[in-house]
């Protein structure tokens, strides 16, 4: 099985919660998790020539595939069991439009959720999923 890693802002209330969401419904462990702010994902950026601070986006490395965006979210949510109808439907839509409105939550996220002083720190049973 190819391993899957979400890469998320540490500091984002909305962000932190969504990886909640994904660790309590995830329940095969198919992702591991990383901050954006974290070595990293810092290195894997670095690597695809992006600049972590200028991102705005959930990140998934799925093997060799890399979706951002609305393709993270969706491709996220249809491999959690209970969601793939959902994900499918949502990835139907053309891909400028979920992103336009993915761009607007992202541009407002500390606004609307509010931002943390540092990033989530795991508990020690959640420890060996995040890099």
């Amino acid at each position: 099985m190819q391993e899957k890693i979400i890469l998320f802002d540490g500091v984002c209330n909305l962000c932190n919660g969504s990886v909640q969401f994904v660790i309590k419904k995830d329940h095969q462990k198919l992702f591991k998790f990383a901050a954006l702010q974290s070595d990293f994902a810092q290195d894997f950026l670095d690597k695809q020539g992006l600049n972590p601070n200028e991102l705005k986006s959930i990140i998934l490395i799925d093997g060799e595939q890399v979706y951002t965006q609305s393709d993270a979210a969706l491709n996220i949510l249809k491999a959690l069991k209970g969601y793939q109808f959902t994900a499918k439907f949502l990835l139907l839509f053309p891909r400028f439009l979920r992103d336009f409105v993915y761009r607007i939550i992202a541009k407002n996220r500390y606004q609307w959720f509010g931002k943390k002083q540092q990033c989530m720190v795991p508990t020690p049973e959640l420890r060996s999923r995040f890099l």
